[in-house]
């Protein structure tokens, strides 16, 4: 479908009839959202009531889709018998707030060469800081933690993990204090002395973070959307002017819209805002500070509300599959309060006629698996299924989505040893990390040479990628040596005896002798040049080296930005990327476009977040038991809920609910009565039901649903065994 060819249905030319005021648009899956606000887009700039200097805005959610509308914009243009490139303004939420901001810095107390942190930076920042507090306040940690845990666990929680969890919270913590749009100082005079630990400690970090970005002369991401608003609240001419130069305003992905960025434009608008969205497509909640109850409240007060129930992406057994979510939701979820975690419209199929059809109804083609695998019986099972579905579907598009990053890396190398072509969207790639495991093994031992342990991590990768033709046995030989030498250092006394070894060993133990010393004596090299040099020695591929560049420069630029980092700290990013816990190699370009038809006969891999806005012909929704999607039952578990930390509460709510607090009242019954940590718990159930929503609606014609046990001997989630009942009386079968 182009702008030449789009015929617009009953439902799109109610929306394509407007002329002026407010109007909310509820899209389901597949509705054709984007190409209709590029064709109303189109009208408005071509029936000639805009001024020479005059925009429509069109405002959406992230880089890719910018160029995405620009493209269509541009075709429905052309289709008029019209050439021309002007009349429209393409912007996300963060991109419209940088152009406000550079307008006039000074109203809002920047320079004009004021920088943005972008969010690898910004994680570094928070990573040093978190670091920072816990040295400096060991005694809140220690209150922080479960007094249970051994020696052994405690040291591998406050190494591992922990550190992680308090970065989150300190990111949390800091968005919100932006969204209610107080500073560190304003914060802080709240204060009377009676504050918990864990407020204090979000104002500590939310302090140390604002004081390294001015230390900068930056800002971030949140902080451009608080200071637009501002920029627009402290100068009437600049907000007249803005409203002259865009007299229309379209926004698309309004259900992840924050309040602040809501009102940006609401103030921006002089009456004329179009809103696009899907509030069951909102999975981004507890990832931000945006809720789809913004869009849900437009919708009922705008002059005009529409729904565009009608989509042709999915076979009808699949969406009546969507729609009985909706219904079990609505009617049967066994938490009152989680029955509005997806909303009305129900989707429907095509008209006949329609230029998008539905795909053939095929119920046989939904399977809703009853059966309890093992977490890695799931995997493999995944596997074999994918394998023959592609053997018999070469031209068709297949893809398996999880809920974690690392749960999908699970099943890459399974996919690879069946010869599976694999597609990774993940944040980053199983050679990606392979290969950052590998220099991880090198630079600890060059941390540490005088361990046994490094000295046979890095022997073991050496012999792997340098003596890949060395006979087996050999290579189990010398690592028995390396294990039995009385000093790591050994290994360079010439008069150390390697009795036994074979002729072809002995010289792969010269080899590495060799490799290790030239290591050592490079350890005082940049880090940049570090990497280079012991890539060389590593291997001679082309792609793994250019990979090895990028980790080069990503260590360096870390330096950079972080003048104390030294070894340790490079080599706990390089262990971060082989955890599939760092986005690499896109370097935090989340928003490229991506086309699954470009992929016909492979099997691509990624979480239900980033499928967001795709489509395959088969898709795999796999590990649907109650630890990915709780339904506040006895027995569930909750992610955001960590084991170790004291009375298992949710860190995030808790600190959060105690910032607010100072400022606004409790207005929530609900939270009023229920707790922070409880309430926290039914949001992210919220979210996880529309987060099934939008896997289910990734699917053109086929879907299958798995679940595993888990570590925890997790059950089937709620929500799949009642589709599977509705489904098999829906169907009559057994």
């Amino acid at each position: 479908m182009d702008g030449k060819i789009f015929q617009p249905r009953v439902s799109q030319q109610k929306a394509l009839a407007y002329q002026g005021g407010t109007m909310g648009i509820s899209a389901v899956p597949g509705s054709g959202k984007t190409f209709l606000l590029s064709a109303l887009a189109a009208k408005l700039i071509t029936q000639g009531n805009l001024r020479y200097d005059q925009e429509v805005l069109v405002v959406t959610l992230v880089n890719s889709a910018v160029e995405n509308f620009a493209t269509r914009i541009r075709q429905f243009i052309e289709a008029r018998g019209l050439a021309i490139n002007v009349g429209y303004r393409i912007r996300t939420l963060h991109g419209l707030a940088n152009d406000i901001v550079r307008e006039n810095p000074s109203l809002v107390g920047l320079e004009s060469g004021f920088s943005i942190v972008e969010d690898r930076e910004a994680e570094t920042l928070w990573g040093d800081i978190v670091r920072k507090y816990m040295r400096e306040h060991p005694e809140i940690i220690h209150e922080l933690l479960i007094q249970d845990l051994d020696k052994g666990k405690r040291t591998e929680v406050l190494d591992r993990y922990l550190p992680m969890v308090l970065q989150k919270y300190g990111l949390a913590f800091c968005r919100s204090a932006k969204d209610l749009r107080k500073t560190p100082e304003q914060v802080a005079a709240t204060f009377t002395g009676g504050e918990s630990p864990l407020l204090k400690m979000g104002l500590w970090m939310y302090e140390n973070y604002q004081r390294a970005l001015a230390l900068r002369g930056a800002v971030d991401f949140d902080d451009l959307i608080a200071l637009a608003l501002s920029a627009l609240e402290n100068s009437p001419e600049l907000l007249e002017r803005l409203r002259q130069r865009f007299p229309f305003i379209l926004e698309d992905e309004a259900q992840d819209s924050s309040s602040l960025q809501e009102r940006i434009l609401g103030m921006l608008s002089s009456g004329n805002w179009v809103r696009v969205g899907d509030p069951n497509q909102a999975v981004y909640e507890t990832f931000t500070t945006a809720k789809p109850d913004y869009l849900i409240n437009f919708n009922r007060h705008a002059d005009q509300s529409i729904d565009l129930p009608e989509s042709g992406r999915c076979q009808p057994a699949i969406i009546e599959l969507a729609n009985d979510l909706i219904r079990w939701v609505n009617e049967e979820h066994p938490d009152l309060f989680c029955r509005d975690a997806l909303t009305k419209p129900y989707i429907e199929p095509t008209p006949i006629g329609d230029p998008q059809p539905n795909p053939p109804t095929n119920v046989e083609k939904i399977y809703l698996i009853e059966r309890a695998f093992t977490s890695e019986d799931e995997l493999h099972s995944i596997a074999n299924a994918v394998r023959k579905w592609i053997e018999a579907n070469p031209e068709k598009t297949v893809a398996v989505l999880s809920t974690q990053n690392k749960r999908g890396s699970e099943l890459v190398p399974i996919l690879k040893a069946m010869d599976i072509e694999v597609v990774e969207l993940l944040a980053s790639t199983n050679d990606t990390r392979l290969s950052a495991n590998r220099m991880g093994f090198a630079l600890e031992y060059l941390e540490d040479p005088a361990s046994p342990q490094r000295l046979e991590n890095v022997s073991n990768t050496y012999f792997e990628l340098c003596e890949a033709t060395l006979d087996p046995q050999d290579r189990l030989d010398l690592i028995s040596a390396i294990k039995k030498l009385r000093q790591p250092e050994g290994i360079f006394d010439a008069g150390t005896s390697f009795s036994g070894l074979s002729e072809p060993a002995m010289e792969a133990m010269d080899r590495l002798r060799k490799t290790l010393a030239l290591w050592c004596k490079a350890v005082v090299l940049p880090i940049d040049s570090l990497i280079i040099t012991l890539a060389q020695g590593l291997t001679q591929d082309p792609i793994e080296l250019a990979v090895y560049h990028k980790m080069a420069k990503y260590l360096r630029d870390g330096i950079l930005i972080n003048e104390h980092w030294g070894l340790h700290e490079s080599i706990a990013e390089l262990r971060k990327i082989s955890a599939n816990q760092r986005k690499f190699l896109g370097m935090g370009r989340q928003d490229t476009q991506f086309d699954p038809d470009q992929y016909p006969g492979k099997v691509v891999v990624t979480t239900m977040h980033k499928a967001k806005g795709l489509e395959w012909d088969k898709v795999y929704l796999m590990s649907v038991n109650n630890y990915d999607f709780p339904s506040m039952q006895e027995g569930d578990s909750y992610q955001p809920e960590k084991y170790y930390i004291r009375n298992h509460i949710n860190l995030e709510a808790e600190g959060i609910a105690q910032l607010r607090g100072l400022f606004t009242p409790v207005d929530n019954q609900e939270l009023a009565s229920a707790g922070p940590t409880l309430q926290a718990r039914r949001d992210f159930v919220r979210e996880r039901l529309r987060l099934l929503y939008v896997g289910i609606t990734r699917a053109r014609q086929e879907i299958a649903l798995t679940w595993n046990t888990g570590k925890n001997r997790q059950t089937i989630a709620i929500p799949l065994a009642s589709l599977r009942a509705r489904y098999l009386e829906r169907t009559g079968k057994q």
